[in-house]
């Protein structure tokens, strides 16, 4: 027995240093203010670490923007942006450095939130304009409910074996003032598909999308990066207790595989 453990000791050791892990990935998050983003969050931490294990990446997360600098990112390869974007210039010239000498982005829901005036202004002009093409925002569908997403892009490696159409998670849908179809940087690789209409419940009218094209998931062909527009679950604001949970991002086997094609891709040089 005790051969046989130093035996399976020793082999598992060899394993390990012989199958480093293909790529290291740091999350950003803030995860404060809006319980339906602080709910997304908890949920991708616990979630990435799983997929980490199964596609041999190394998933690290902080909530200390200050590691935004250019000794931090220089160990990594891919960064995400879980729910918010870094507001100190020196974090801002860091991250954008760091995107035009080859690092890689993802980017969830709220990341690419910007209107002026906010406690968000859109006052990243790099960021919203060139690097995500889609400007601020514009309105919101409400409450969170799921919609049917199309693949605009069946060749692309993040939507790789995906059906035409699927039934994404319950999520807050963003609309941009920007007209990414007019952009030609800007990749779009899903869309929300018309079946979806009318998409959200309100109560307000405008909260209720009739009709229009509204991209959700896009790169940009001149960086490494992709935005996803998913990341906000459904939260019972309004009875008690207060704040309870409906709906998980990462409940839908469909968009996990688009999340994590996404990621390998990226990680991928």
């Amino acid at each position: 027995m005790f051969v046989c453990g130093m035996f399976c000791c020793l082999f598992l050791g060899a394993r390990a240093q012989n199958n480093p892990r293909k790529f290291k990935v740091i999350a950003f998050y803030t995860a404060k203010n809006d319980q339906a983003h602080t709910s997304f969050v908890h949920e991708a931490n616990k979630w990435f670490p799983k997929k980490a294990l199964e596609h041999n990446f190394t998933y690290d997360s902080t909530n200390n923007w200050d590691d935004l600098n250019t000794n931090f990112l220089s160990k990594y390869q891919v960064v995400i942006f879980l729910d918010t974007r870094p507001d100190q210039p020196s974090h801002r010239e860091a991250f954008e450095n760091y995107m035009k000498h080859g690092g890689a982005w993802m980017g969830f829901h709220f990341s690419a939130f910007a209107l002026t005036p906010s406690d968000f202004p859109q006052n990243w002009d790099w960021y919203h304009n060139e690097f995500l093409g889609s400007g601020s925002y514009g309105s919101n569908t409400w409450r969170p409910t799921s919609a049917i997403l199309k693949v605009e892009d069946n060749k692309h490696q993040a939507t790789k074996n995906l059906p035409q159409t699927f039934k994404a998670s319950p999520n807050e849908w963003y609309r941009w003032t920007n007209d990414l179809t007019k952009n030609p940087n800007i990749k779009i690789l899903l869309s929300i598909d018309s079946s979806s209409f009318p998409l959200g419940t309100g109560p307000k009218p405008y909260e209720i999308w009739h009709s229009g094209y509204y991209p959700v998931v896009w790169t940009n062909k001149q960086y490494k990066m992709i935005y996803m527009n998913m990341g906000h679950n459904d939260i019972d604001y309004e009875h008690p207790p207060h704040n309870k949970e409906l709906s998980f991002t990462f409940d839908n086997e469909v968009q996990n595989k688009l999340i994590i094609n996404s990621l390998i891709w990226l990680g991928n040089k």
